[in-house]
């Protein structure tokens, strides 16, 4: 059954709706670090940058599927705070038959280019062939990536967080055991890691299905509601597209990144890779803040409670400020240990606590820009963040870490302050929108604005 997040206790309200959300995303990660903390269990630095390498391309695919299912979420959110049932039933409807066909796309296209991709972002030799194994397995199991992130964005738009942790638990759980099976036992290197993450979220998928014939959801869809329709699709791309190009451009310059550092050797590139998984890790509380502002705030707007919606924004920005400062501390005091537990080469380790070091400051300014993204994609305007994510990669994050390599080949330290740099930016421009919008008269405190 949906539940209301029009009521009630607004922090609560966050806090019961996002822990689940937090779960689900410190699973998945922790289904994304399994690979990599097992590759470097029983295959060398080669296996274990494939496995970076290709992990981090695979994640990029993920979250523009991701992103695109904002609209989804967004779109079902605003029907369930209006009352709108059989709306709600026409975005699930359309949503599916949209992404069907983009499952179907993406998985020809990627087969076809897969060696294309590996040699443009620069792999070392050594783990070239390693990565285009990991790959190529991965992309055949795209329609079950597909279809897990459409069965989690439809759920939480009906307000439910709950049933996309159990469903990813057991994706981890699954992953976990296969990569001990394939890595360990049967010693497939990079490949093995790749079958433990397709077939696990094959596994995950199949428990979702049945879970939701057994679940009364309160929605009823009908055939009917599989063909489009022009007001639905136009909401739901309305909101997904901007968000998937703003998270992919996100990714794009995370690869960017990583091929710099691929270019300066194979150690810079599996230290690189290895603390990429630790932030992603570090970053649950901000992704899941923004998830959560975003669902909350669509229900409350399609209600009409914008006053709710702005104070979401506001408690969940104050979170995860507080979040980010206390994971900075920690990390920086315990840096060498952390990436020490993927990896036991010397040479990684040092290359990567001076990375960690200076990006985890990240988690800051990175949590607030998050918090307003899931804001203006609730209100319809999901291009804000698209924006301010472009201007950040092009003019700091990208051009700063490319200078850094060039100026400083013995460390990794100044590239990872391009990140800090290029959310402090981020920020500014969010805050500046914001303002921009509130005087318009569009966001207002009190009132049925926006």
């Amino acid at each position: 059954m949906e539940k209301n997040l029009t009521t009630g206790n607004v922090l609560r309200t966050i806090i019961v709706f996002a822990l689940p959300y937090l779960l689900s995303y410190f699973l998945q990660t922790l289904y994304g670090m399994a690979d990599l903390f097992i590759a470097g269990q029983f295959i060398g630095v080669d296996g274990i940058t494939a496995v970076a390498n290709g992990s981090q391309v695979l994640y990029m695919l993920t979250v523009v599927i991701v992103g695109l299912a904002m609209g989804a979420t967004v779109t079902i959110g605003r029907a369930i705070g209006a009352n709108r049932l059989d709306r709600a039933a026409r975005a699930i409807g359309n949503v599916i038959t949209l992404f069907a066909g983009i499952a179907l796309v993406l998985t020809v296209v990627l087969l076809l280019n897969v060696r294309n991709i590996v040699s443009l972002i620069g792999v070392p030799a050594q783990a070239a062939e390693g990565t285009v194994q990991y790959l190529t397995i991965c992309y055949i199991g795209i329609p079950f990536i597909v279809a897990y992130n459409i069965i989690s964005s439809v759920f939480c738009g009906l307000g439910d967080s709950k049933s996309p942790m159990y469903f990813i638990a057991v994706a981890c759980l699954c992953n976990i055991a296969f990569d001990y099976l394939f890595m360990g036992w049967l010693h497939l290197g990079p490949s093995g890691a790749a079958l433990g993450t397709t077939l696990a979220q094959t596994v995950s998928v199949i428990v979702a299905l049945a879970a939701i014939r057994c679940r009364h959801t309160g929605v009823r869809l009908r055939l009917s509601d599989l063909r489009f329709d022009k007001g639905i699709l136009g909401s739901i791309l309305g909101v997904g597209v901007p968000t998937a190009v703003q998270d992919g451009c996100i990714q794009i310059a995370f690869i960017i990144i990583t091929v710099i550092a691929n270019y300066r050797g194979l150690d810079d590139a599996a230290a690189v890779g290895v603390v990429e998984k630790v932030i992603s890790a570090l970053f649950l509380v901000p992704s899941s803040m923004l998830a959560t502002v975003s669902a909350v705030s669509a229900q409350n707007i399609g209600a009409g409670k914008t006053q709710r919606a702005t104070q979401t924004l506001r408690y969940a920005t104050a979170i995860t400020v507080a979040y980010g400062i206390a994971v900075s501390i920690v990390v920086e005091l315990t840096a060498g240990s952390i990436v020490g537990l993927f990896t036991t080469d010397a040479t990684v380790i040092v290359l990567g606590t001076q990375y960690l070091r200076s990006y985890i400051v990240d988690s800051i300014f990175a949590g607030v820009h998050f918090c307003f993204s899931g804001f203006f994609a609730a209100c319809g305007r999901s291009y804000i963040g698209f924006i301010h994510n472009i201007v950040a990669i092009t003019l700091v994050r990208v051009p700063g870490a490319y200078l850094a390599s060039k100026l400083f080949p013995d460390t990794l330290l100044p590239m990872g302050i391009a990140a800090p740099a290029g959310s402090l930016l981020s920020v500014l421009i969010c805050l500046g929108f914001y303002a921009w919008l509130k005087r318009r008269g569009i966001i207002a405190v009190k009132g049925t604005a926006l």
